[in-house]
């Protein structure tokens, strides 16, 4: 990732006793989403397959911290936040 990038992730959820979360990117107006544990981008309007695959490689290089990340993540406080 060369800097740009604005990461930002999601608590954890739970679907049919699967766990995972999300994790955005954003550089200025373009905004994609990828999915953890599987690692794989869930949207990516405007960005080129080079920089799916750089976000797909981040989130598997990056998988256990954030993992821990979405774990912390509390969602309360984010709804009281400005």
């Amino acid at each position: 990732m060369d800097g740009s990038w604005k990461i930002s992730v999601s608590p954890v959820c739970s679907k049919d006793g699967k766990q995972y979360a999300f994790v955005v990117f954003q550089d200025g107006e373009r905004i994609a989403e990828g999915k953890i544990p599987e690692c794989i981008m869930t949207s990516a309007k405007d960005f080129t397959e080079e920089e799916v695959a750089e976000m797909e490689n981040y989130m598997r290089r990056e998988l256990t911290e954030l993992k821990k990340a979405a774990s912390s993540v509390n969602v309360w406080n984010a709804f009281l936040m400005d």
